[in-house]
């Protein structure tokens, strides 16, 4: 690959029209891990356990998962923002996070599964025009090379993340911030 990853990310932008707002490189030991966020997952807070191949308990374990991505040497780490009419805008959040995951998968079909890339909840992938999970689960995945981890699933602390890489996690009042990352 010519291109650096930086520069593909900016291309995914260009190509699906989704504004980045701030990007970091780091190296992979700056990562963070909890078993906690895998406990939460536990209790179903966002509806997706053991509905999506890319959460718990479908998922690869955390171990697993901090395996892989530590036997990468870095991360690119993107986010998005998005504001709202105010903090109960539950269309806009939903219509943020369906607009970063087009940059995310943007992203994934143009780095063509060189590099796994972590997103923000559940992949998306089979995510109908509506946002609505439309996984496979539990028949086998259709696009298992296009899959998007969940960082949470991952057990990706996001808050800390977003400290070492000087990536803002919260922009004020009125907006939501999605995050998602490319290992290499």
């Amino acid at each position: 690959m010519n291109k650096s990853l930086e520069d593909i990310l900016f291309e995914a932008s260009s190509l699906c029209n989704v504004k980045i707002h701030e990007y970091k490189e780091l190296p992979v030991s700056s990562l963070s891990f909890s078993q906690e966020l895998l406990d939460s997952c536990k209790t179903n807070v966002c509806g997706n356990y053991n509905k999506s191949w890319s959460c718990p308990p479908a998922s690869p374990t955390m171990e697993e998962q901090q395996n892989k991505i530590l036997s990468y040497k870095n991360i690119l780490v993107f986010t998005t923002k998005h504001d709202l009419e105010d903090s109960f805008d539950y269309e806009g959040i939903t219509k943020g996070m369906e607009l970063h995951s087009i940059l995310t998968i943007c992203l994934g079909d143009l780095i063509k599964g060189s590099f796994p890339i972590y997103g923000a909840g559940s992949c998306p992938v089979c995510n109908d025009q509506s946002g609505k999970n439309n996984c496979s689960f539990p028949a086998p995945c259709k696009f298992p090379e296009k899959m998007i981890y969940s960082l949470e699933a991952a057990g990706i602390n996001v808050i800390e993340l977003s400290k070492s890489a000087g990536i803002k996690y919260n922009n004020g009042p009125n907006t939501v911030t999605y995050f998602s990352m490319a290992l290499w």
